[in-house]
């Protein structure tokens, strides 16, 4: 059976972002920088490797940046061309031609009521689709973009898929889980999930994160949701709801994940893909052995 591309993706990116407070009093979280590109960014460049047409951002108030930052900026192309610096000219041509390979939609979320609200809010323009979720605190790089691997899926099975990773059991309980009946390969049959399990009550040590490709029949049931776990519309507790008609499935994906959704994450984060870089490897790794060497003497 031939399926219908998934040609839409929606970024929840509303959240006020707290945990980085004072840092995200006046600027949207989804702009901290990875090294020297705001996370948003590679977010939206994995849905482009993805084959994606149209983004979705679901966005709230003081948000304007993340529009200005996928819109042209004349007065510094112009800045930068007075001064020759065509390095430069040239990185923020590769931002301008991200709009230019998929339309960027934008609509506002007017109350902070989930996740599942969220990507209900973007319902009008999904038409009835398969639907791509890409949460961009979740970065994933290497390889096969994760969300192609996603729709590779999908297209195969019908099925909604999750992206899922094995954690220790000491950390899962930050994570909704996932419980399972029968696998092959990397995908798993989903019969349940479990938000955030308590020590001892996790089902399985699958991590659900921040990728989905969601059937139709999950926003029929974002239509019918109501407020659950803190007055909230959960997306998990729609997809939950298809289980009885509808087959969901877990896949884990390929590639290098970074949660930068925690401070301790974000800077993780930010060290590993520096250290990546040629360049700053060099600069960083002489000032990591000093600080480990400093440490261990203390």
């Amino acid at each position: 059976m031939t399926r219908p591309l998934v040609r839409k993706a929606i970024f929840p990116a509303a959240g006020l972002g707290t945990r980085f407070l004072p840092a995200t009093k006046a600027q949207p979280k989804e702009m901290l920088p990875l090294v020297d590109k705001p996370t948003i960014q590679y977010g939206v460049e994995e849905a482009i490797a993805s084959g994606i047409e149209q983004v979705i951002m679901v966005t709230g108030g003081g948000k304007r940046a993340i529009v200005d930052h996928f819109d042209r900026s004349l007065e510094l192309e112009h800045y930068l061309e007075e001064r020759g610096k065509s390095d430069l000219l040239h990185i923020l041509s590769e931002v301008d031609d991200l709009s230019n390979q998929l339309v960027i939609t934008y609509v506002q979320q007017k109350e902070p009521l989930g996740l599942g609200h969220a990507v209900w809010t973007a319902r009008l323009l999904v038409e009835g689709e398969a639907c791509a979720v890409l949460l961009a605190d979740d970065v994933i790089l290497g390889g096969e973009p994760c969300l192609k691997q996603l729709i590779e899926v999908h297209r195969q099975t019908g099925a909604t898929v999750m992206a899922v990773r094995r954690f220790p059991r000491s950390e899962i309980g930050r994570y909704g889980v996932v419980v399972t009946n029968g696998s092959k390969g990397r995908v798993h049959e989903v019969s349940d999930m479990v938000e955030k399990p308590q020590p001892g009550t996790e089902p399985s040590d699958l991590a659900i994160l921040g990728r989905y490709v969601l059937a139709p029949a999950v926003f029929a049931e974002l239509d019918r949701a109501e407020p659950g776990t803190g007055k909230e519309i959960q997306l998990t507790d729609a997809i939950k709801r298809t289980l009885g008609n509808h087959p969901v499935v877990a896949y884990e994906f390929e590639g290098d994940y970074y949660d930068t959704g925690t401070v301790p994450g974000y800077l993780r984060a930010n060290l590993m893909l520096a250290m990546k870089r040629e360049g700053l490897r060099e600069e960083l790794a002489p000032l990591l052995r000093e600080m480990l060497e400093t440490s261990a003497e203390g």
